[in-house]
């Protein structure tokens, strides 16, 4: 007898058949969890859900894109600018003669009053407003002189109307007082022409026609 050994598989056995099916069912997982890994990692929203597995969420933005706005830079001012505005001031009349400065004052339309002290001499101490502040026309500002008030002669004014005879007055360094009215000429003054007086005081100007009219008299009825 002869005895014939063939091998255990040629390679066409069912063990063959059991490792191509092994085989294949690993690359088909591979596969498959290669997908899988690959739709997570790029987050594709087309990707169905796995078994157990939550869907993606996709959220859409609809906010408008915030637009910042370009950083702008303030001009730098151009020109010059005065510490002190443009106008009327007080004239310096500190350190001067009293008439000198109501000269100043009178001529820049600007009102006076004249204060005088106790000491010595005829010029202005201090001003108020002060030197060099802007003021509108007609503002009156205080002369403090030092010394006392200078004496004067009244003048004569009899002959004049009332706004010339208070003009004349006025230079002389008194001021007039009217006791009937300004219209018309000057009947009366009081100090009389040639009294003696001193600056800054009174003139009382009586103006205009004072005479008066006496009522028509009613004859008495006869019997």
């Amino acid at each position: 007898m002869t005895d014939e050994r063939r091998p255990d598989g040629d390679g066409t056995g069912p063990g063959r058949a059991r490792l191509l099916i092994g085989g294949g069912l690993a690359v088909v997982l591979l596969a498959v969890i290669g997908g899988s890994a690959g739709w997570i990692l790029a987050g594709d929203p087309d990707r169905p859900a796995a078994p157990g597995e939550a869907a993606p969420v996709v959220t859409a933005s609809t906010s408008a894109p915030v637009t910042t706005p370009p950083a702008t830079t303030a001009a730098a001012p151009t020109g010059t600018r005065t510490s002190a505005p443009a106008g009327l001031t007080v004239p310096e009349v500190v350190g001067v003669d009293f008439e000198q400065a109501r000269r100043e004052l009178r001529d820049r339309r600007l009102g006076w009053r004249l204060v005088f002290g106790t000491g010595a001499g005829r010029s202005v101490e201090r001003a108020s407003p002060a030197p060099g502040t802007p003021v509108k026309r007609g503002v009156t500002v205080s002369l403090f002189v030092t010394g006392p008030a200078p004496a004067v002669t009244v003048p004569d004014v009899g002959t004049l109307s009332c706004s010339d005879a208070a003009d004349d007055l006025v230079d002389a360094g008194l001021y007039p007082r009217y006791g009937t009215g300004r219209q018309g000429p000057v009947t009366a003054q009081e100090p009389v022409a040639g009294s003696p007086a001193r600056w800054n005081d009174q003139v009382v100007l009586t103006c205009g026609d004072t005479r008066s009219v006496s009522p028509s008299a009613t004859p008495s009825p006869t019997g």
